[in-house]
């Protein structure tokens, strides 16, 4: 199959360098102390933070930072073909973990020892089927997660933003779609702190000539960095509508 015509476009009418439609809310959960939703494409992903608040389980209280939790669902009308999976499946812990160990990269977590911080997220929409776990779904999760903190005013060092790249008829391709993802061609998601210029996460399905990596990695630290400017927009239109509630 054909992923990249003569004219230089995808399946989907895009250039090889350029990103799903990203949208983006904030503070839909109300009892939360923060939330969001954001989308990329047809994946639909909500996150809800809350803390910083008392350790539930004492044994699990640390002395000088906070303890980060985070649980990753799928909301089981998230695709047409979704069975329904017990809680705490493989698959969700483990990208449960990924999420997590991504979020306390930027988290200033010994400004808040003893203290918990919960991080829920779940996808809404899922582009695709039983692939639903891959480098789409779990770059929009990541960035809704840092949406929620924001929201919630958890000091970060910095917004950790994701985007992942693949590698398909001879050509870097960003943000991978569906289609594109199910081809099985080799991809990387990557997790960055913009601003201190650090990949807080690296992932990658198949091997790859050094030279071929290399540039894959770069158009996904490019497309992190244009997420990186919309989630800034986003927040600070936020800002400039509570500033306009509250007569300020």
């Amino acid at each position: 199959m054909e992923y990249v015509s003569h004219d230089g476009l995808r399946i989907d009418g895009r250039r090889p360098t350029e990103m799903r439609q990203l949208r983006a809310q904030i503070g839909n959960v109300s009892k939360a102390d923060g939330s969001a939703v954001f989308e990329m494409g047809n994946t639909k992903v909500i996150a809800a933070v809350y803390g910083p608040r008392e350790v539930q389980n004492k044994s699990q209280q640390i002395s000088d930072h906070a303890l980060v939790r985070c649980e990753y669902s799928m909301a089981n009308f998230s695709t047409g073909d979704r069975m329904r999976k017990p809680k705490g499946d493989r698959r969700s812990t483990e990208i449960s973990l990924v999420i997590r160990q991504t979020m306390e990269a930027c988290i200033l977590t010994h400004l808040m020892p003893r203290s918990q911080i919960d991080i829920f997220v779940q996808v809404l929409q899922a582009d695709g089927g039983e692939l639903e776990f891959i480098s789409r779904t779990r770059s929009a999760c990541i960035n809704a997660a840092t949406l929620a903190l924001a929201d919630a005013g958890i000091p970060m060092r910095d917004i950790v933003t994701s985007c992942s790249a693949g590698y398909l008829n001879s050509t870097p391709l960003l943000d991978l779609n569906y289609t594109e993802d199910s081809a099985g061609g080799p991809d990387v998601t990557v997790g960055i702190l913009p601003k201190l210029d650090q990949v807080t996460l690296l992932q990658m399905d198949a091997k790859l000539p050094v030279d071929i990596f290399e540039n894959v990695m770069q158009l996904a630290i490019e497309g992190c960095k244009a997420i990186e400017n919309y989630i800034r927009e986003v927040l600070l239109e936020n800002t400039k509508q509570l500033e306009y509630r509250r007569g300020l």
